[in-house]
């Protein structure tokens, strides 16, 4: 898509690069414009039914890329752009890593290298984290006298305790996969972390299309809902669902033990 994010596709999963090797994939106004774009780009294509998301070079991304703070902080010092709402509940940093958790398509992001400060707000956007067991992570926006605000104290709660977050946030600390896959951040390790992910995605993709939108969906939004609120979203859900032209060829297909064909 730009010098910044490459998007290919294969069997109908879409992988989405972050091309900035040189910087570490360290994030601009220009990478975080160009993440954004990839991400509302793939949400509306109904015949991609998973979505990888990686960085190219020795690093998933650096974070803030500090050489681009002057041009960050005049950006948002214009007046209304922290609190101006451009894409859906999110403004545009915010988006970066919301763009992920709010698209229809399920999201793996392979990690690898290191993930800090922005850049963990934003695999933190997926629905799964593969990280390599070597990769370090940290929320490091304290250093730089900031708090985490691309979406993370959206994401971060739904993965892990409150004192473990605060303990992170307020120390600005580095830590690896291992605690990482303990506190909940990360879902699983692996020594190839993009291979699996993208055996996962095709997995996800060989399932009615229907039924995995409407999971994701369902899992999102009903997160912080009481019981009788979720029971009744879960039945809305399996309503539409039952009987349509994918459930019915899923049964079939399971039935006659073939390989299902998905309309999208």
């Amino acid at each position: 898509m730009s010098d910044r994010v490459s998007i290919t596709e294969e069997n109908q999963v879409a992988t989405v690069t972050l091309t900035r090797a040189d910087k570490r994939n360290a994030l601009d106004l220009d990478m975080i414009r160009a993440i954004v774009d990839a991400g509302e780009t793939l949400a509306a294509r109904k015949d991609i039914r998973a979505v990888v998301l990686t960085g190219d070079g020795p690093a998933f991304s650096a974070g803030l890329d500090l050489n681009a703070m002057p041009q960050i902080a005049q950006f948002a010092m214009q007046g209304g752009v922290f609190l101006e709402r451009t894409h859906n509940n999110s403004n545009l940093f915010q988006a970066a890593s919301m763009v992920w958790a709010e698209m229809p398509q399920p999201v793996i992001a392979a990690v690898h290298g290191y993930a800090f400060g922005g850049a963990f707000q934003i695999m933190l956007g997926a629905d799964m984290r593969i990280a390599a067991p070597d990769t370090r992570f940290s929320i490091m926006e304290g250093r730089w006298g900031i708090i985490p605000d691309m979406g993370g104290m959206v994401l971060m709660r739904r993965l892990a305790r409150g004192d473990v977050i605060r303990k992170l946030t307020y120390s600005a600390e580095q830590f690896e996969a291992p605690a990482a896959l303990d506190w909940g951040f990360v879902t699983e390790l692996s020594d190839t972390p993009l291979e699996r992910a993208h055996a996962i995605a095709a997995e996800i993709a060989s399932k009615s299309p229907d039924a995995i939108r409407a999971a994701k969906a369902l899992i999102r939004d009903t997160e912080l809902l009481e019981t009788r609120e979720t029971l009744i979203a879960e039945s809305k859900a399996q309503e539409k669902l039952m009987g349509t032209p994918n459930q019915m060829e899923a049964v079939m297909a399971g039935m006659q033990k073939r390989t299902a064909e998905f309309q999208d």
